[in-house]
Order: C-alpha cells, then sequence, then structure tokens
C-alpha cells in the first residue's frame, strides 16, 4: 500500500529529519510551559531559565582578613614574575599575553612598552592588530584613571 510492496507488511518508510528541526507549535498542543503561543510577544525563554539567571551578589564577594593574605602573596609574585617574563622561552603571543596579564594584574603601566613590542613581534597579522587594539586599550584604561583621579579645585 502506498508505493510500497506487500512483502514490507503495508507500512509506510519513515523519513528522518536531516539535522536540528524547529519544534512545531502549530498544532493543536499547547506550547510548553513558559513559552506563548507568539514567540515575538512572549517571555525570552532563555532569559527565563535558570541557567542563564543572573549571579546573585553576596557578602562573600566582599574581601576578608583572608584576602590580604592572598593579596600579599599575588602582590609578591607578581614583583617576582615580572622580572623573569624577559627570559621564558615563549612565543611573541605568550609573551604579548603574559605581559598583558601583569599589567592588568598589577595595574603597572611600566610595562605597556614590553607588551607593544612583545605585539609589534607577532607574525599573525590578525593576531597582531588585536593585540595592538589590547595596548591601545590599556593605554586608554590608564590615560583615563589619571584624569578621574584629579583632585577637585
Amino acid at each position: 500500500m502506498f508505493g510500497n510492496s506487500d512483502d514490507q507488511n503495508n507500512q509506510p518508510t519513515p523519513s528522518l529529519p536531516v539535522g536540528p528541526q524547529p519544534a512545531d507549535y502549530s498544532t493543536s498542543a499547547p506550547p510548553p510551559s513558559g513559552m506563548m503561543s507568539n514567540p515575538i510577544a512572549g517571555p525570552n525563554p532563555i532569559a527565563s531559565h535558570p541557567a542563564f539567571a543572573p549571579e546573585p551578589t553576596s557578602p562573600a564577594a566582599a574581601p576578608t582578613a583572608g584576602d590580604g593574605d592572598l593579596l600579599d602573596i599575588k602582590k609578591e609574585a607578581l614583583q617576582n614574575l615580572s622580572p623573569l617574563v624577559g627570559q621564558l622561552d615563549q612565543s611573541p603571543e605568550e609573551k604579548f599575553k603574559t605581559t598583558m596579564m601583569l599589567i592588568q594584574a598589577s595595574d603597572n603601566p611600566a610595562l605597556i612598552k614590553q607588551a607593544y613590542e612583545a605585539a609589534g613581534q607577532i607574525s599573525d597579522q590578525n593576531a597582531r592588530a588585536q593585540a595592538l587594539i589590547d595596548v591601545v586599550n590599556e593605554i586608554n584604561y590608564f590615560t583615563q584613571n589619571k584624569t578621574d583621579k584629579k583632585p577637585d579645585a
């Protein structure tokens, strides 16, 4: 029946979809909970999903007495690492990333020149361009902070 031979139990051959198929809400079944039949006018199911909910801020985010010890260790580690970066066997990209991490972790604008030099040595044009953009953004950060910290007259 329906184009199939009788030796196939008269059942139509199922067709399998070729890849992900969108849900069909045009049937008489109601849409899934939390969604309206008009997705444009309804709530955003992704934004209301618990996995995408913003993390609640908690008082635990505030520094505690133990954090002072961690910050001291971080400061000392950065001071010890800074002179070693030039001696590390790294590609220009890795050296740039390490230097940028040092700049951002220590708020040390004196390392900008090293980051700029490492960026200039990156052979891939796209990666070099992104690195130079990152250097400019760091310079903007430091120069903006100076203008923001001017004392009121």
